[in-house]
Parts: structure tokens; C-alpha cells; sequence
């Protein structure tokens, strides 16, 4: 089967709702999904097994928050060169975290991403929360090519 894990860096609870969402849309295709907040991964290891890594965080001041930037170090470690992955997050106003989080997965971690980032400001906005659960479900599909 195969395995996804989508880790999300969150502060007002937004990016983790969306990442939710994005499971939801992955889970309906068959894929077997973790959530788990940026703080429950403590090792390189606790990125190893999944075959899609999906890594999400709220915009604070312009940049990602502190957890995914370690996150992002720690899957340096892991490895995840050729891995599937896609990147996502929430904002108020200037959203640049999915860019960023987007970009070193792609350049500096050598990672297949499956979509450009995701961008949303809410997982309450009917908008927002079909933009998510599609996110998901393009991941799915683009695992099946």
C-alpha cells in the first residue's frame, strides 16, 4: 500500500485543518495518510517509510515557522532525494512559507514534486477547503503515473 505523510507547522491551527483536508483527498484514492504536527517528528527516522511527503506551514513575518525549517533539515537527512512531495500553507496576507517550503524540497532535497504549492488562507472558505481536498487528490493521482 502505499504510504503518505503530510507534517504540518501550524499557529493558530489553520495549516493543520488544511492538512487534514489534503489527507482527506489522499485517503480517498486508497493512500494510507499520517498527519502529525511538525513537533511529533524528532528524528530523521520519523521521515523514513512513505512514499509521498506532503510538509506544510503558516506564513509568520515572511517566512515559515521555526519547526518546518528543522523539518526540512531533518528530511535533508533522510534522504528523500527522488521521493515524491508537495508543499502547502496558510496565510493572512503575504503566504510566502509554501514557496519556500516548495523550493528546498525541490532544489536542496532533490524531491519529485507532484504539484506546485498549495496556498490558501483558510480551511473554513469553501474555496479554500475544495482547493485542499483537490490538492490531495492530484497527489494521488500523479502517484498512480
Amino acid at each position: 500500500m502505499t504510504r503518505a505523510i503530510i507534517v504540518h507547522n501550524t499557529r493558530k491551527g489553520a495549516t493543520a485543518a488544511i492538512g487534514k483536508l489534503i489527507a482527506d483527498g489522499l485517503s480517498k484514492s486508497g493512500i494510507a495518510v499520517d498527519v502529525k504536527d511538525a513537533a511529533e517528528i524528532q528524528n530523521e527516522s520519523d521521515l523514513t517509510g512513505y512514499d509521498v511527503y506532503v510538509f506544510g506551514s503558516a506564513t509568520y513575518h515572511g517566512e515559515m515557522l521555526q519547526l518546518m525549517k528543522r523539518i526540512l533539515f531533518l528530511a535533508e537527512k533522510a534522504k528523500l532525494r527522488g521521493k515524491r512531495g508537495g508543499a502547502f500553507g496558510a496565510f493572512g496576507w503575504s503566504g510566502e512559507a509554501p514557496d519556500r517550503i516548495f523550493n528546498t524540497m525541490l532544489h536542496i532535497l532533490g524531491m519529485d514534486m507532484v504539484s506546485g504549492p498549495l496556498r490558501v488562507k483558510s480551511a473554513e472558505a469553501p474555496d479554500d477547503r475544495a482547493k485542499a481536498l483537490e490538492y490531495g487528490a492530484l497527489i494521488a493521482r500523479r502517484l498512480q503515473e
